[in-house]
């Protein structure tokens, strides 16, 4: 980061080399302090200590020849009260949007729509299954009963169950268009189940 000091190089006037001793001497200190306050966002940080000492120079008498008095704590305080505004005044003001931000809100937000299509669909295909897979996937999911439940509400063994629910999920899934699951995540699967 660097401080440039706008003016004339050759004018070596007491105010200017009070003013470059300023930048000297506080600029530093000051940028690492507003820094902190403005969790790390640099440019407003330069921005900040940059319209502090502007203040200071335009407030405070600045003279190389009287000796300097401790501006630190005046400084400190009016680039505290700089950020504190700021603050204040992006508070009072409406929220900025960009003309876009609308748009994926509204596309990321599920409303019923969404639900009622959704609904739709798996009524659609649940309507395509033969009645006994409609049947086994009515008592294990809609009805929440365990693979043991169904045997015995269905009066079948609980091993068919399992068959019949397997093949249910797959033809849902193509009648829905979902993809099946690929070799490795089965392969994954298989591994897991196995090592119990």
């Amino acid at each position: 980061m660097s401080w440039t000091l706008l003016g004339s190089a050759d004018a070596d006037s007491d105010q200017e080399r009070a003013t470059r001793l300023l930048y000297e001497e506080y600029a530093q200190p000051l940028f690492g302090y507003v820094l902190q306050f403005l969790g790390g966002d640099r440019q407003r940080a330069e921005d900040v200590v940059q319209e502090t000492l502007l203040r200071c120079w335009r407030h405070q008498q600045l003279a190389v020849s009287v000796p300097q008095q401790n501006l630190r704590p005046w400084l400190f305080k009016v680039a505290r009260r700089i950020v504190i505004d700021e603050y204040r005044s992006r508070q009072a003001r409406p929220k900025e949007v960009n003309g876009s931000g609308w748009l994926d809100e509204a596309l990321s937000d599920s409303d019923d729509v969404d639900q009622l299509v959704s609904s739709l669909l798996l009524a659609e295909a649940f309507e395509k299954l033969s009645p006994v897979h409609r049947e086994v996937l009515y008592e294990t999911y809609f009805t929440g009963r365990s693979t043991r439940e169904v045997s015995a509400v269905l009066g079948i063994p609980q091993g068919t169950v399992k068959s019949r629910l397997y093949h249910a999920v797959r033809k849902l899934r193509s009648a829905l268009g979902v993809s099946e699951p690929t070799a490795s995540v089965l392969g994954t699967e298989r591994e897991t189940v196995g090592s119990r």
